[in-house]
């Protein structure tokens, strides 16, 4: 199927309070440009110089997300113009995309990532370091980020019940952080979900899915 039935198709079965993230990282601009014409908005990226180039080339009503880890170094070329960081996993890269937004007199919502899966390749804080950066004295010092929301991802693997596991472990968790509300921070996004497990991660209580291959088709990884 096309890129625009693909879409459609997703979209047709989501729930409305549902946010859909288009993860186009490694496809190239024309594939983006037919997503954006089928209605598409929001769209995923795990690099910043690919998402840097990839905005310049692309109508600027769509929103941005970084999605992949952060390198601190190149936060500053993404500044500008990112729309919502998920993978955010340090007080320190709090700090470095506060400095970067204040440069440019914007405030930039982020994700503090979670780590619910079981693989040492995933990185996250645990559910305590969350809470100490949430009840921070630094973080209220932070006046150019807010901290919207949590995102996680679960153990690639086929056991369904291990994956179920995971998510509704970091929704309890999000149901119990929303009292931490502060002038930069208010939780109301849960991204959980990818092409393989966003209807568990529905499910859970995720109001944000980021989905690529049933999209666009199988990715490159070599890229």
């Amino acid at each position: 199927m096309s890129v625009k039935e693909n879409l459609e198709n997703i979209k047709s079965n989501l729930p409305k309070n549902v946010i859909l993230v288009a993860v186009s990282k490694t496809k190239p601009v024309e594939d983006l440009q037919e997503a954006y014409n089928a209605g598409q908005r929001i769209f995923g990226e795990n690099r910043i110089q690919e998402m840097a180039e990839k905005y310049e080339q692309l109508p600027k009503d769509i929103q941005w997300h970084m999605i992949g880890h952060l390198q601190s170094n190149k936060i500053k070329y993404m500044a500008h113009f990112v729309d919502l960081i998920h993978g955010v996993d340090k007080l320190k890269t709090l700090k470095e995309i506060n400095k970067q937004a204040k440069k440019n007199n914007r405030i930039i919502n982020c994700l503090l990532q979670a780590k619910i899966a079981e693989e040492d390749s995933k990185f996250g804080l645990t559910f305590d370091e969350i809470t100490n950066i949430l009840t921070s004295e630094k973080l209220s010092e932070l006046e150019n980020i807010t901290i919207v929301g949590l995102m996680g991802m679960s153990t690639f693997t086929d056991n369904k019940t291990q994956i179920d596991k995971e998510f509704a472990s970091l929704k309890n968790y999000f149901q119990n952080t929303k009292k931490h509300q502060t002038t930069n921070c208010n939780l109301h996004t849960l991204s959980m979900g990818m092409s393989g497990d966003y209807d568990i991660a529905i499910k859970n209580g995720s109001n944000m899915i980021r989905v690529g291959s049933s999209i666009f088709g199988k990715r490159d990884y070599n890229q």
